[in-house]
């Protein structure tokens, strides 16, 4: 099982052992050459930024502009979908958490279940696939893109089961689990953010999935839910004719924006700033540690961390991977509810202000404006991943990653000189 210790000292070791035309070539089977960044990036151990340089480098001795971009484009994609993700998540705060469009499955959103199964809990469903799924997603904190977008698949669609009951565990479990990727990676699945509903088959299983599972099965030559074409299992699974056209009866649609996801300044810059380390920012590229490198950094331990989808709690690998991270960084860890533990710190310190970097995480927005009520608080961004607005007539289209990607994907490879 793969094993993520955290820290920057980690994520370096990781990001030198990059290959972006392995990647390239196999990045869709369970044994390929994935990066296995999406922890270190999720906490800001590694900024997007970073990783897009590093890959920039090794595709520098390559003689033309065309070759770097052939060898390197779907690596340089792959971090343009994180950027999405957190765009997206940044517009619409909590609304990540409703359907952002009608289901195309043909059934009521009412017809799913609330709660994941206790068989998927406990990786026990006979299913050798779903079972090994399950259980290294609770075991290591990580799965494979595809294993994920698999057992996502089998809760929505075979289980029938609501997807934020899915995205829940997962952001229990999974290292780099952020509530914007996650949450709308599960809406893809779903079909509630996507043109049609994601399903799988055993073939599909079998090819990129290195044989591990289908031989041994249990379930290997009699009732596998996913021996059929993908015709058949779209008649077995859905009701409509059409799994592109949406159901007549959908569940309600997010907003566009979330109330208080509003850019806001401070009245004033902060001269003596407390400064809060929050979880989306556990690394030296931090903005408000390099701004403020002398001044008292705290990162509150919280029963209720951010990011978790409503207080779930943290599973004890995500813990252990917050703590190492932390561990390499100046800052000061106190526990407690975030805003009065970091107004009583500020108040200690005798500062006249908090300095924060910009979170993605609704809930963390939410702090940074409790806390505003009392001390000003200054956002610093950090280093974006490609030189676009977030707001104003210049800002991508959000509605779908390729109108995103058509504006951004130019930006990026200029700065590679591609």
């Amino acid at each position: 099982m793969t094993t993520f210790p955290g820290g920057r000292r980690a994520a370096e070791q990781r990001l030198a052992a990059i290959d972006p035309a392995r990647y390239g070539a196999s990045r869709n089977h369970l044994d390929g050459a994935v990066t296995r960044l999406s922890p270190y990036i999720r906490h800001g151990v590694l900024t997007l930024a970073e990783v897009r340089d590093a890959v920039f480098a090794r595709l520098a001795p390559l003689e033309t502009a065309s070759q770097r971009r052939r060898t390197g484009e779907r690596l340089i994609a792959e971090l343009g979908w994180r950027d999405y993700w957190q765009r997206l998540g940044r517009q619409l705060g909590e609304g990540i958490w409703h359907d952002r469009e009608p289901l195309r499955t043909g059934h009521d959103p009412s017809t799913y279940a609330p709660e994941l199964p206790a068989d998927l809990a406990a990786a026990a469903t006979g299913l050798a696939c779903i079972d090994a799924f399950a259980g290294e997603l609770q075991e290591t904190g990580w799965l494979h893109n595809h294993a994920r977008m698999w057992l996502a698949a089998y809760v929505v669609h075979w289980r029938r089961v609501r997807w934020q009951a899915g995205a829940r565990w997962f952001l229990q479990h999974l290292l780099d689990g952020d509530p914007a990727s996650n949450n709308l990676s599960w809406q893809w699945v779903a079909s509630s953010f996507s043109q049609k509903p994601y399903i799988f088959n055993r073939g599909n299983l079998e090819r990129y999935g290195a044989g591990r599972h289908c031989d041994g099965c249990p379930r290997q030559h009699r009732g596998c839910p996913f021996a059929a074409s993908y015709e058949q299992l779209q008649e077995r699974l859905f009701t409509t004719n059409d799994p592109r056209e949406p159901a007549a009866a959908a569940g309600r649609r997010g907003s566009t924006a979330s109330a208080g996801s509003t850019e806001s300044t401070v009245a004033a810059v902060p001269q003596r700033p407390l400064l809060w380390v929050h979880a989306e920012a556990l690394g030296p590229a931090n903005p408000a540690l390099q701004a403020h490198p002398e001044a008292l950094a705290v990162f509150v331990a919280s029963a209720e961390p951010p990011g978790t989808g409503g207080g779930v709690p943290l599973a004890e690998g995500r813990r252990r991977f917050v703590h190492d991270c932390l561990a390499e960084l100046p800052v000061t860890v106190l526990e407690g509810d975030e805003v009065p533990t970091l107004l009583a710190a500020a108040a200690a310190a005798g500062a006249d202000g908090i300095v924060t970097s910009r979170a993605v995480d609704g809930r963390a927005q939410a702090i940074a404006r409790e806390l505003a009520a009392t001390l000003p608080v200054q956002v610093l961004e950090p280093e974006p991943f490609v030189e676009l607005p977030h707001s104003g007539p210049f800002a991508p289209d959000l509605r779908r990653f390729s109108r995103y990607w058509r504006q951004a994907e130019p930006l990026v490879w200029r700065q590679a000189g591609g």
